[in-house]
């Protein structure tokens, strides 16, 4: 990860325009191309930020100031010009094994690997956990046409989780074998904001009972 601290002015053009004053901000550079500007505030959410995949260029303009342009392949454009560079600094950080999960989390995704049908009719599973460079998709899937489905478990459904969701869509579209992938976000409750944001990057939201899919569990004593 490359960690630059500048004195810069950010703009944005695609869906719409959008520009940041000169101001100092911290400009993260993460080993998956993924460009994020911050401000000493806000809590996680980043100014301005272009996922990967992208292309990113550094130029000098026409008063020496150095100039970073990163380009999507939608036709996006973010341009970092970089007044004053107070610190530049590169860290490896290495493979992220991703979120622990917690017990029932863990256990909703087990049940869930065995019955895909529990979140869509004729989905298969292809693998558990499957690996990328930036971390394990919970259940890779197919649908009943084939298509590729990515599917992310978690015990309760919240924007972090529609984020992750989509950092591994981008990243499983670079695959011409697998490509076009859809999401699914599974929970057992799904909060309001998550599926908003869910709904405007094409994600699926399945709520499931933990419940009734433990009762699908053949090895588990019943009484009738």
């Amino acid at each position: 990860m490359r960690l630059v601290v500048a004195r810069c002015t950010v703009d944005y053009d695609g869906r719409l325009t959008a520009h940041l004053p000169l101001a100092t901000r911290l400009v993260m550079v993460k080993a998956d191309g993924c460009v994020a500007v911050h401000a000493d505030g806000g809590a996680y959410k980043p100014l301005n930020w272009m996922n990967a995949p992208n292309t990113r260029t550094e130029g000098v303009d026409d008063e020496g100031r150095l100039v970073w342009t990163v380009r999507s392949p939608k036709g996006e454009t973010l341009t970092i010009t970089l007044h004053e560079v107070l610190s530049d600094t590169t860290h490896d950080l290495g493979v992220d094994p991703g979120l622990s999960k917690d017990g029932v989390e863990a256990h909703l995704q087990e049940l869930l690997a065995a019955n895909c049908e529990a979140i869509a009719p004729g989905l298969r599973l292809v693998r558990r956990e499957y690996p990328t460079d930036i971390g394990p998709v919970d259940l890779l899937c197919r649908d009943a046409e084939g298509r590729t489905v990515a599917v992310e478990v978690k015990r309760r459904g919240e924007i972090d989780g529609v984020e992750q969701l989509t950092r591994y869509l981008e990243f499983l579209e670079r695959d011409p074998r697998l490509r076009p992938v859809r999401g699914v976000l599974v929970a057992q409750q799904i909060k309001p904001q998550a599926r908003v944001l869910a709904g405007q990057r094409r994600i699926d939201c399945v709520e499931v009972d933990y419940d009734a899919l433990r009762g699908l569990e053949p090895n588990e004593l019943r009484l009738f």
